[in-house]
């Protein structure tokens, strides 16, 4: 029996993320394709072709999101998306998810940004317990002034679900930051921790203490 679980087990690694995976990308085609209902039915390529051929609406879409970014690069397009935004802005409720969703878009995608670069390990719940966290914003004007503290605003996610969390305001003395990349993070939060980043060992001459030897083999 523990032969046949452990074949099972084996066959749902190898099945479970394939399903996860064709799921994820056939939503994306699929939802990419939708940009095709812009051309008019006639210039279709399911009506020209005679047959759909899925992931075509990926090409429409990158070269509509290309040509959205260089109108709203110049002065003409700045103006207009100001324009816009002010709309937004101006309806009630609209403007509390639209401006929302703005945010989270430029901290996420934004070169400039420093939200979500950063993995560290900070001190919570309590003491002596650690989570992970991601940095999301420093230079806290008022939060500073009133604390007399240099402080770091920090995303604690929840597992499974990373998309939701804390808001945590830690002074920057009691933040470690760590080697590991956001999406190794991510996969270690998402797998409640099963899925661990691999780390090279020799860093460990670089700390004030030395780790146990758990006869872990350095990564290369």
């Amino acid at each position: 029996m523990k032969r046949i679980r452990r074949y099972l087990v084996a066959g749902i690694l190898v099945w479970a993320p394939l399903a996860v995976t064709y799921q994820l990308l056939k939503f994306a085609v699929n939802l990419m394709d939708r940009t095709l209902l812009l051309i008019p039915e006639q210039y279709r390529p399911d009506y020209l072709l005679g047959v759909h051929i899925p992931g075509l609406g990926i090409i429409l879409a990158i070269v509509v999101l290309f040509l959205t970014g260089l109108l709203a690069a110049n002065f003409v397009g700045r103006a207009f998306v100001g324009s816009w935004e002010g709309l937004m802005n101006r309806i009630p409720f609209v403007r509390t998810v639209y401006s929302a969703a703005k945010n989270f878009a430029e901290m996420v995608f934004s070169d400039s940004s420093q939200s979500f670069k950063k993995v560290l390990l900070i001190e919570y719940p309590r003491k002596g317990l650690y989570s992970l966290a991601f940095q999301t914003a420093s230079k806290l004007g008022e939060i500073e002034s009133r604390t007399g503290e240099d402080v770091v605003c920090c995303f604690v996610p929840t597992t499974p679900n990373p998309t939701s969390g804390f808001v945590i305001i830690v002074p920057r003395k009691d933040v470690i930051e760590l080697d590991m990349e956001v999406d190794e993070a991510l996969k270690m939060i998402i797998s409640l921790g099963v899925v661990l980043p691999r780390w090279n060992k020799d860093r460990a001459a670089e700390l004030p203490f030395d780790l146990p030897d758990r006869g872990e083999r350095p990564v290369d």
